[in-house]
């Protein structure tokens, strides 16, 4: 029988219920078990797809083409498993299910109610995975902070499914603060006290409490915390904060989270968890050899949270490098040709990163000139790599104000354009190519060189194409297309031949990279950084 862990958030937002949430998951995967991890978020869109990234940090996009929350990235990259539609549902999808039916008749005439329709089909989408018979244990995180008016449907829902499957069958992990006051000088219990209270008010007891702090926190606060919440004091958890977070499994494996969830759920231990090759990515990370400085190229730099993906897989691709990515973040609406150079003159590689609308895309392809004609690195994702385009069709092959016709509709040389068959459509997400698609790479090009193979698949999110109308005349001009969807014959990657290192992929790459299998474009791009550093220092 498949064992639940639900894991709800107090105090405030922010407090890392995914990181957690994804450390103990690791650590139960390390013991042997089977564990994937759902995320419930508590706003009524249907989806993160269409909520600007300064809302709700970036889009995950899975292999099954769902626009999900960005916490299912770290449940991949620390998992190295991939998540799917059912791993992330929102207040939004409920209602929808639970209207549909009514709409269909099924609830027989009856009241549709919260309690029972609504919090019946939260516990149905609670039990998708775990019914799969794919997995030994799911784990639940529940979006937002007890208490919040959001969430009471999925708190009902987790006190009734508890109550249902019984206490060795389904557990509650609290996430919650313990905050320093320094006028004091002393950590501060009470506002997990409250927490608490009000997660007993709604009927639930908390198993377990995991207690972020920046200090540590010692037996007499352990001890006074489980005396007034109830719970064991090996069930205190501590969760200070750390340099990294691919350190949280580590900590928590020191504080013995996965042991006491295992004997909670009356689960054998079964061996003790292998994490050497964990172990083996945080050490060359902790300890690089080298450094390099990479501009991140986009309109959403004021919150890094938009780039999440991106940065991580820096991260995956420095630590195989054994190199300290420094991430520099470069407002493109900033970049014009006048200041290029000193925008950009001391990076080892430039990054233009995806997004849509026109808002900052001329300083993106100022940026990537000025990269091209100065044989800095490069590499493009998505509109990244449409804008690679743009800019060598104007100034390489002379297609004067060439354009894609999501900025431009009535460019003379529409070198990026929609598929006629997308044309037609209005409602925002079905315009999408998303998810997981193949990609054909030729031999003896920089892509081939990345990743090995000529069969590939990566993930996909973007209405605009690469218009093959052009393609004979930009190979001709020397950027050729080095990956072609082997079905429709669309442009995946654009490379350039005379270039230390100049690729442009229509894919998402950063998506797919995990701890356990950094991307290989993002593996060689910070190779191509690092030569390019040596030779400038030279």
């Amino acid at each position: 029988m498949t064992k639940y862990i639900f894991v709800t958030g107090g105090v405030t937002s922010s407090l890392g219920k995914g990181i957690i949430s994804a450390s103990l998951a690791k650590l139960l995967q390390a013991r042997g078990y089977n564990v994937t991890i759902q995320k419930f978020d508590p706003y009524i869109n249907i989806d993160p797809g269409t909520l600007n990234p300064y809302e709700h940090g970036e889009c995950y996009v899975t292999e099954d083409g769902a626009e999900t929350d960005l916490d299912l990235g770290h449940y991949e990259r620390f998992l190295n498993r991939p998540t799917s539609q059912a791993n992330n549902i929102t207040t939004g999808r409920i209602y929808q299910n639970v209207i549909n039916k009514e709409r269909k008749g099924e609830y027989l005439g009856k009241t549709v109610q919260v309690v029972p329709h609504i919090t019946d089909e939260i516990k149905r989408n609670m039990r998708i995975l775990g019914e799969s018979g794919e997995f030994d244990i799911v784990i639940t995180e529940l979006g937002g902070t007890v208490g919040d008016i959001e969430s009471l449907p999925f708190i009902e829902a987790v006190r009734q499914f508890k109550w249902e499957a019984g206490s060795n069958n389904a557990i509650v992990i609290h996430l919650t603060l313990i905050p320093f006051l320094a006028a004091a000088g002393e950590l501060k219990t009470k506002p997990t006290q409250h927490s608490v209270k009000a997660l007993l008010e709604y009927g639930i007891q908390p198993d377990i409490l995991v207690c972020r702090t920046e200090h540590h926190i010692g037996a007499d606060i352990r001890k006074k915390i489980a005396l007034f919440c109830n719970v064991n004091v090996n069930a205190v958890i501590e969760s200070i904060d750390a340099s990294t977070i691919y350190d949280v499994p580590l900590l928590m494996l020191k504080e013995q989270l996965d042991k006491i969830v295992l004997s909670k759920l009356k689960l054998p231990s079964k061996s003790e968890p292998n994490l050497d090759l964990w172990k083996d990515f945080l050490g060359r990370l902790k300890n690089p050899t080298s450094e390099v400085k990479i501009g991140l190229i986009g309109k959403y730099v004021e919150l890094p949270d938009a780039y999440k993906s991106i940065i991580e897989a820096f991260i995956h691709a420095g630590s195989k490098n054994e190199c300290k990515v420094k991430v520099e973040y470069i407002h493109s609406e900033g970049i014009e040709p006048e200041n290029a150079k000193d925008a950009l003159g001391h990076l080892h590689g430039v990054l233009v990163a995806p997004g849509f609308g026109s808002r900052g895309i001329e300083g993106k392809i100022d940026a990537i000139q000025y990269v091209r004609e100065n044989n800095v690195p490069f590499f493009g994702i998505c509109l990244g790599m449409q804008c690679a385009v743009i800019e060598y069709g104007r100034n390489v092959i002379g297609l004067k104000n060439a354009n894609t016709t999501e900025i431009d509709e009535n460019t003379e040389y529409p070198v990026i354009n929609m598929m006629e068959d997308q044309k037609n459509i209005t409602n925002k997400g079905g315009t999408m190519r998303l998810g997981s698609y193949p990609c054909d790479i030729k031999k003896g090009t920089k892509a081939f060189a990345a990743y090995g193979k000529a069969h590939i698949t990566e993930r996909h999110r973007h209405r605009f194409e690469f218009n093959n109308q052009y393609l004979k005349q930009y190979e001709e001009a020397g950027m050729i297309a080095s990956g072609i969807n082997p079905d429709s014959g669309l442009v995946e990657i654009v490379e350039l031949k005379n270039h230390p290192f100049f690729v442009g992929g229509q894919f998402h790459p950063e998506l797919k990279s995990t701890v356990a299998n950094p991307h290989p474009l993002f593996i060689k791009f910070v190779a191509a950084a690092m030569e390019y550093a040596k030779k400038k220092t030279n």
